[in-house]
């Protein structure tokens, strides 16, 4: 299936998917296995040298998950997609096959706190280094680029402030730098949004949050345009130089645009070992099938709760970018055809302990570290999901103290604004 062919209705349902040729069960099984029969020697040593596609030991490779890769790489519009354990997972898988050490990446200021922690803190590590920038600021994007940075990376939608990026116009510095542009799509989807068609080189997403919708299980994705040309330069020796542990195997020539998804799986899988398991590829697949229906519903509930905040003076500032008052209002067609999604931040009057009083009093909404579930939930980001960054990162990120971070979720929007008032009317008292 193809998605120039079929709607995104139809390939959310039935990417990937095929009747199981052993049963004829139409839901894709959960195939709970550690390893799988190789016909024959021949074929064992086929699969481990890359000339065959297949089935080999689950860290790698395993049917449920690869029904998931699938489809979400033919719902992001790309060629392939890895499948792994977490979000974060994702991001290191991303990064791996294109970094070195003392080489560093260009990243957003506006990210989720865990990843402004991973990326200033943890990949330093490795040897890798990330410059920070407000990516409205194009040249100063520009001009923290230099011989050294292997990719710029930023969300679609931020999380937690909910800004919407200018995907085209970072993806035009990234190609005349010669550079990938990664995209955090989790706040989005391929629903609001398809990176790849504004000029992203590759796609990560955190499965945990509305790909699954139903706060199970975590996982991660990094899905490959296919369109990056890795042997351009000498910048990418992993995908265009001699592998040693393939007996001198070149990924992009023998894999063309499939190298980076190979080298996710061949190398990355094989030596990180962040594996998705297929009970959470299971529960993601099941999750893709509505994805269109509960986004839809996310995106009504929020432009309705967000209007109705924005009109309250308990309420200092809502940062909904679906909002006409946003300073990305205009970016929402151009980005997000089908809307800015559901996360966005609230200022409320008193600040701090305002925040306090609010996220206790509320009833309907879940306080939790999660967001993209069904369910309506609210954090405190400076004290939690932020927690580890200064007070002047908090303030880039839009997670200041006073601010409290809202995923809408998909009950009746009355329910959430009763809910939201009766706590407002508490943490004003």
């Amino acid at each position: 299936m193809t998605d120039t062919t079929y709607g995104f209705d139809t390939l959310q349902i039935h990417a990937g998917a095929r009747p199981d040729p052993a049963t004829g069960a139409r839901q894709t099984p959960i195939y709970q296995t550690t390893a799988y029969v190789f016909r024959d020697a021949e074929h064992a040593a086929a699969l481990f040298n890359l000339q065959e596609v297949g089935f080999i030991y689950s860290r790698l490779t395993n049917p449920t998950v690869a029904v998931l890769q699938e489809r979400l790489a033919t719902l992001e519009g790309g060629v392939g997609a890895v499948c792994c354990s977490s979000g974060h997972a994702a991001q290191i898988m991303a990064l791996f096959p294109i970094m070195g050490p003392d080489k560093n990446i260009v990243a957003s200021t506006r990210l989720y706190g865990g990843t402004v922690t991973q990326f200033s803190q943890t990949i330093k590590r490795f040897g890798w280094e990330c410059k920070f920038v407000d990516f409205d600021d194009l040249d100063a994007v520009k001009a923290a680029i230099d011989a050294d940075t292997r990719a710029i990376f930023g969300e679609a939608i931020a999380n937690p402030g909910g800004y919407i990026m200018d995907v085209r116009a970072i993806a035009d510095i990234a190609d005349a730098a010669e550079i990938p542009l990664i995209i955090d799509n989790t706040s989005a989807t391929p629903f609001l949004c398809r990176p790849i068609e504004h000029g992203a080189t590759l796609v990560v997403h955190s499965t945990t949050k509305y790909l699954t919708g139903n706060g199970t299980v975590t996982g991660g994705a990094v899905i490959d345009s296919g369109k990056f040309d890795w042997s351009a330069n000498d910048k990418f020796p992993s995908l265009s130089q001699p592998e040693p542990a393939y007996h001198g195997l070149k990924f992009h020539e023998t894999f063309g645009n499939l190298a980076y998804t190979f080298h996710g799986i061949a190398v990355g899988l094989r030596d990180l070992g962040m594996t998705m398991n297929p009970q959470a590829a299971h529960y993601t697949l099941m999750g893709t099938e509505t994805l269109s229906l509960r986004m839809e519903r996310h995106v009504e509930n929020a432009v309705k709760i967000a209007k109705w905040l924005e009109q309250d003076d308990r309420i200092e500032k809502v940062t909904y970018a679906g909002l006409e008052s946003s300073p990305y209002f205009d970016r929402v067609a151009k980005v997000c055809p089908r809307g800015a999604g559901a996360l966005f931040t609230v200022a409320v009057r008193g600040g701090y302990d305002a925040c306090v009083k609010l996220v206790n009093a509320l009833e309907i909404f879940s306080h939790v570290a999660n967001l993209g579930d069904t369910r309506s939930l609210v954090i405190h980001s400076a004290s939690t999901t932020h927690r580890q960054l200064s007070a002047k990162q908090q303030e880039a990120a839009g997670a200041g103290p006073g601010v409290v971070r809202f995923s809408i979720g998909i009950e009746d929007a009355d329910d959430l604004i009763a809910d939201l008032d009766q706590a407002l009317s508490k943490a004003a008292s």
